[in-house]
């Protein structure tokens, strides 16, 4: 399997028909560089679609995802701003999950 140590995701919305280069482009224009082991996501505007792409040390892999019914849970659009997500995020937000309330962010410090 491909190793990711850190998933980005990016809050303005990409043209969902961009291939690998226009992807790595935007990669590098919203996060500076594409880093090795890290994995960017973004949406469509209507957050019904989403595009993942991923530097593995070697290459470029570039993946697709839409949801026939709903949208993903993305943050608001905040121009150049990028979130950081643990894995569990991830999963919640690929399944169209209100990822925002899981992991560290679900800690309840205050009673």
């Amino acid at each position: 399997m491909i190793r990711i140590d850190t998933i980005w995701l990016a809050t303005e919305p990409m043209y969902m028909r961009a291939g690998t280069e226009t992807a790595l482009a935007r990669v590098v224009a919203v996060f500076g560089a594409a880093k090795p082991h890290c994995a960017y996501l973004f949406a469509n505007r209507r957050a019904n679609r989403m595009k993942v792409l991923v530097h593995d040390g070697v290459g470029v892999w570039l993946a697709a995802r839409r949801l026939n019914q709903g949208k993903f849970h993305w943050p608001g659009i905040r121009h150049g701003a990028q979130v950081e997500l643990d894995s569990e995020q991830v999963q919640a937000l690929i399944v169209g999950l209100p990822w925002q309330r899981m992991g560290a962010n679900s800690t309840i410090t205050r009673l």
